[in-house]
């Protein structure tokens, strides 16, 4: 099994939630005044949840740290008067009485200190209590309301209203929302259907063709801003950004070229002549090393990127090849074995280190190759038609893919592709796509690009659908997959998604059959 190392937004959100639970209230308060805002608004939405159950048995019986209670009771009495008079205006004065109402609910008589903290729990009962519950969360709710960690004090902020609404429905809500949106923006530069959308491997640009063959290279962070347009007198189908430089983009024709480009020269480095007689670049994969890639050759055909109204399809005997080229040399190093025949290959993929290459057919088989060898590993007939989109999964020991029958299947690679689960999509989110408009029209688009993208830790993906892209759960057994966030935002079928987990925050990429990319930055909660 292979383990992967955690992003590091990832680790910097288990141990900021460690850290807060291990402090006692009166250190939490002096080292939360020093954080900056950022961390501040992170541990709020991550650990705040997990400090309700490590207090309860406090509340309920006698407290191992009597005496420093006994303390901030005299301490609190002392200011109360005070803090009535000034209102808190800043982050340390808001914990400060944050504390003191902590402390009045553990069992203060002082009649002011107890009429405030009938108003405050009032005040808090009709800005936490959520809209629809049934009886058994309702009673969790109010049950976790009485003690005061578990409330959020004031609401004077969009931060701490989403808080709020994330924190309302109890535990139970915020294990069903794994992700916040923290917002949503569109690139609308194109003024056709998109075919492939990627993101490289720094997370800072983006790489969008449409079918008029027309590719944009883009930034998003810190402004969303065009870098470069690419235009070609040929048809281009593919592309696919290296790995070592990042700043090179491998692109595909339909004449039977590969060119290699830099996005920031903006020049074509090379441009390889791969086959005549296969003249289609299906499908482009970079090995994470950077020396080498595969190309995907296929013949002519009916298809062409779209389908007549009839539907019919005259690709799953179209004959390609698989070939490896080096980067360093550009010349080719191989062509693999394509059994039982020659076939058109749709999709490509490498896993982290590069050993091992997952390809999909227009046969509907799966084929796993082994890169140290040169050579197939195994094959297996995956789908009924052809195989759209196949990728690895977070561990490497399973693959998962997409198929024209609509299937989302996962495979075991260990058992010579034995079928481990079987996830029911709608048919919006497979494809073939369809966009209808007036006096009948209609377009039909075949899958080319991504179809689903994992998170950084494998546990969700991202797919595609009607008005935007969907966030599912993966579950084991019969659960199946479960929706858990709906980007939307789109008014045309989503063809294509990326998610990029370089930055801090995940970034979602959802293209639409009517040119717009919507870019989604999301916030990962840590589950309780």
């Amino acid at each position: 099994m292979v383990h992967h190392k955690l992003p590091p937004y990832v680790q910097n959100m288990d141990r900021l939630g460690d850290t807060e639970l291990d402090l006692i209230s009166s250190q939490r308060s002096a080292n939360l005044t020093a954080q900056p805002q950022s961390g501040s608004f992170l541990s709020s939405l991550l650990s705040q949840g997990k400090r309700v159950p490590a207090k309860t048995p406090q509340g309920v019986g006698s407290s191992p740290t009597q005496a420093s209670v006994t303390m901030g009771r005299r301490d609190a009495a002392a200011n109360h008067s005070m803090k009535l008079k000034d209102p808190p205006n800043s982050s340390k004065d808001s914990k400060a009485l944050f504390s003191s109402t902590e402390v009045s609910d553990s069992g203060s008589a002082h009649p002011r200190q107890r009429r405030h903290q009938d108003h405050e729990k009032q005040r808090k009962e009709l800005l936490a209590k959520p809209p629809a519950q049934s009886m058994e969360k309702r009673g969790e709710s109010l049950e976790t309301e009485t003690h005061p960690e578990g409330s959020v004090d004031q609401i004077d902020s969009p931060t701490k209203q989403t808080r709020t609404c994330v924190e309302g429905g109890g535990l139970s809500g915020a294990i069903e929302q794994p992700f916040i949106k923290l917002s949503q923006e569109e690139y609308s530069e194109h003024h056709s259907s998109i075919m492939h959308c990627r993101v490289d491997c720094s997370g800072r640009r983006v790489a969008s063709l449409d079918v008029d063959g027309v590719i944009k290279v883009w930034s998003f962070n810190p402004l969303m801003q065009t870098k470069a347009t690419i235009m070609s007198k040929s048809p281009l189908l593919s592309l696919e950004w290296a790995t070592k430089p990042d700043r090179l983009l491998l692109l595909g024709s339909g004449v039977g070229t590969v060119r290699l480009y830099d996005t920031e020269a903006k020049k074509n480095l090379y441009e390889m002549m791969i086959d005549d007689v296969h003249p289609r670049i299906l499908s482009l994969a970079c090995s994470p090393s950077g020396t080498s890639f595969v190309c995907s050759a296929a013949a002519h055909s009916l298809r062409s990127g779209t389908l007549s109204e009839s539907g019919a399809r005259g690709s799953s005997a179209v004959p390609g090849q698989l070939l490896l080229w080096d980067t360093k040399t550009v010349k080719q190093q191989l062509q693999f074995s394509l059994e039982p025949g020659p076939i058109a290959v749709n999709c490509t993929a490498f896993n982290h280190n590069g050993n091992l290459l997952v390809t999909g057919a227009a046969d509907g088989i799966i084929r796993l190759f082994d890169m140290q060898r040169y050579e197939s590993a195994m094959s297996w007939k995956a789908h009924d038609g052809e195989v759209y989109s196949v990728e690895f999964s977070y561990d490497e020991n399973t693959v998962f893919s997409i198929g024209e029958d609509g299937k989302f299947i996962e495979w075991n690679i260990h058992r010579s592709g034995v079928k481990q689960s079987e996830y029911s999509l709608p048919s919006d989110a497979t494809g073939p796509f369809v966009l209808s408009g007036y006096s009948g029209y209609k377009q039909v688009q075949v899958p080319r690009g991504r179809l689903f993208a994992f998170d950084s830790e494998g546990n969700y993906v991202l797919t595609c659908s009607s008005n935007g892209g969907l966030i599912y759960r993966l579950n084991e057994g019969e659960k199946g997959l479960e929706s858990v966030l709906p980007l939307g935002g789109h008014k045309a079928p989503v063809v294509t998604v990326d998610w990029c987990t370089a930055m801090d925050c995940g970034t979602c990429l959802t293209a639409s059959m009517d040119g717009k990319i919507k870019l989604s930055t999301l916030l990962a909660q840590k589950p309780y």
